[in-house]
């Protein structure tokens, strides 16, 4: 009888060709699960300290999900794991698709990749034999034509899945991700470049292996009552009524206790771009890199990408892998491309309203573009629009940007700006590492512009609006992520309701409150990294678990997986496990946890005079501390406790 995992890795030595296959004890699985947490604990020691991420002993490592291929819903996602060479921390990269079930197919729960190849090559499995293979042709072309090719040229019984870099990949820029599925990307940490610098251009898998859970039919029991509730579709607004209720959430003085099922209706009608021109007036979505409101970017201005718009487009959903909500789309064709997908909110505002960018052809174009090339859309957004505030001061000249007229709104030099970033052509090559890396060769006080954390480019939600976005910004052992929790994260995850002792959220309370950094936030904050944690070592959706505890049944369905008789806080206690060794590996690497700082303007230092944050300061010091205090951190200095580790079972290096 299975338990849900395949026990097994491989290990692939780039510079010899060497294949190891290595068992993995049924201890490691119970105390750190698969995904992120075997990832942790196998890198932990193996990736030298102090080692170069772009060097041969960094470690790539693609993981997927406990859960994956057990019957089990929502639980499609796969990782991309190493030494971050954005930020110098821990990196990982999460992303839907069809590799996920395809790594366990091949027989693992995990590959990983050490050494650096002499020249470009593939990775080939399918479950019988494993092989690098010649990718010279390859190299060069973008992530679409690569996938496309390699499915036509790799023959056998199953269709292969690909995960590969494009052009941003190969030219080590610090802003690329790793694709699947003609343009779903493992986009964040910059791990396209570990990819580019290995010269390993795609993982192609092709094995039928078959995940065995422990109790299949109690799996798809627990996956019946779920689909029940994601398929619960009422009637609802129209595109253009999210702008109002932003703006009504915007003057309420209070604040509504969210249920994550209202996210899930508008995720499903029209994916995470529902959140458009809501999120603009509530002050969730940053406009004019950060220093702007929704008074600069409102509903006549943002109606271009309202939802309806957007989905009218589309001509196909997308579902990623045991996905039963279909949040993607595949959209009409644009310009050359056939078949790009729809873009996400993410990309909808780092593109679009960051850059007061009011043209949403160039918006898709942008997205297509930049999938094909293997760049992270946030990280790209958030660079031009640092180079726009360069130009706009005075920072940079048109003799610096290659006589391009950076001004916000100016959609034609924006789209030949972004070309250039993928290209690293001209002052292209300048922003292709995000603008951490760009301000630090401009100077000229070019870093007030560059909104980050620990160096990587801040998601499009706003921690003036919600604290919780900023404290998680700056605590996770991978800064700038937007996708561990905030007070709303907390709110739609409902964890209060399953495991016991943790608070439980007044139904309506003050907007101010979030403002107060009490033990209560901290608690809430370190809850959501835990879950998160858990949720992401079976290979979970963030979306099905917005539904909430109690309809997206995480912890039963491991059970039911693997046999375990677990009750929910010794999860919860797993996700700490992994949070506290990601915490170590940072500090094995000489990262300092005080030293990961946040933009000053996006805390509200100082604070904005109009608009939906106006008067707002992110009280992120006191925030840290509370958070560290809770997660059995030093509350000064962000280190564990000797305390912390002995409870966890960690052992130091």
């Amino acid at each position: 009888m299975g338990r849900g995992y395949m026990g097994r890795v491989l290990w692939v030595d780039l510079s010899s060709g060497d294949m190891t296959e290595e068992q993995i004890a049924d201890t490691v699985y119970w105390d750190h699960l698969s995904g992120t947490g075997l990832a942790v604990h196998l890198l932990y020691s193996r990736i030298p300290a102090g080692a170069d991420p772009l060097g041969p002993d960094n470690v790539l490592g693609f993981v997927s999900g406990l859960l994956t291929g057990t019957g089990s819903l929502f639980t499609g996602r796969w990782m991309v794991v190493g030494k971050s060479p954005l930020t110098g921390t821990w990196g990982d990269a999460n992303c839907g698709g069809n590799l996920a079930p395809a790594i366990k197919q091949s027989g693992y729960d995990g590959i990983f990749f050490t050494g650096v190849s002499a020249t470009p090559v593939y990775f080939f499995s399918d479950g019988n034999r494993s092989e690098l293979r010649d990718a010279a042709d390859l190299w060069g072309q973008d992530a679409v034509e690569t996938e496309a090719e390699l499915i036509r040229s790799v023959s056998g019984r199953r269709k292969p899945r690909v995960a590969c870099i494009g052009p941003a990949g190969e030219r080590l820029s610090l802003i690329s991700g790793i694709v699947n599925d003609q343009g779903r990307l493992a986009a964040r940490s910059g791990l396209g470049a570990v990819m580019g610098a290995k010269r390993l251009k795609a993982v192609v898998l092709a094995g039928a292996r078959r995940a065995v859970p422990n109790d299949r039919e109690a799996v798809k029991a627990l996956s019946r009552r779920c689909n029940r509730h994601v398929q619960w579709q009422p009637k609802f607004l129209s595109g253009t009524m999210t702008a109002y209720m932003g703006a009504l959430a915007r003057w309420m003085p209070l604040q509504v206790e969210t249920d994550g099922m209202l996210y899930k209706v508008m995720l499903r009608k029209w994916g995470t771009v529902a959140m458009n021109q809501m999120a603009i007036e509530m002050g969730d979505a940053p406009v004019k890199n950060w220093q702007g409101s929704n008074q600069d970017f409102g509903p006549e201005k943002s109606k271009l990408v309202d939802p309806d718009r957007i989905t009218g487009r589309v001509k196909a959903k997308y579902f990623c892998h045991s996905c039963p909500l279909g949040c993607g789309g595949i959209s009409a064709p644009i310009g050359p491309y056939p078949k790009p997908h729809k873009p996400e909110y993410e990309s909808v505002i780092a593109l679009g309203g960051l850059l007061l960018n009011e043209d949403p052809k160039s918006i898709y174009l942008m997205n297509e573009r930049l999938n094909r090339a293997g760049m992270d859309t946030i990280s790209a957004g958030g660079t031009v629009a640092f180079a726009i505030e360069c130009f706009e001061k005075g920072v940079l000249t048109r003799s610096d940007t290659d006589g391009l007229e950076l001004t916000w709104g100016n959609t034609n030099a924006i789209v030949a700006l972004v070309d250039k970033m993928i290209r690293r052509e001209g002052i292209g090559d300048l922003l292709a590492d995000g603008a951490k890396q760009a301000a630090q060769r401009i100077r000229g006080g070019a870093d007030r512009f560059a909104m980050h954390a620990g160096g990587q480019e801040l998601g499009m939600h706003d921690g003036r609006f919600d604290p919780g976005y900023a404290l998680h910004n700056v605590v996770e052992p991978t800064p700038g992520r937007h996708t561990i929790g905030s007070y709303m994260y907390y709110e739609m995850f409902g964890l209060w309701k399953v495991v016991p002792g943790l608070p439980d959220p007044d139904n309506v309370y003050l907007k101010g409150s979030k403002f107060t950094a009490d033990a209560e936030k901290a608690e809430m904050g370190a809850a959501c990294s835990c879950f998160v944690n858990v949720l992401n070592g079976a290979g979970g959706c963030l979306f099905g678990a917005f539904m909430g505890a109690e309809r997206f049944p995480l912890f039963a369905w491991l059970n039911a997986a693997t046999g375990w008789q677990r009750s929910p806080e010794d999860y919860m206690q797993i996700g700490a496990r992994i949070q506290t060794l990601k915490q170590m590996f940072n500090l094995r690497h000489g990262i300092r946890p005080g030293r990961i700082t946040m933009s000053d303007r996006a805390l509200g230092r100082p604070p904005q005079t109009e608009g939906a944050n106006e008067g707002r300061t992110v009280p992120i010091e006191m925030l840290k501390k509370g958070y560290w205090r809770q997660m059995g951190w030093d509350p000064e200095t962000g280190v564990p406790t000797k305390e912390t580790l002995q409870r966890l079972k960690i052992d130091v290096v």
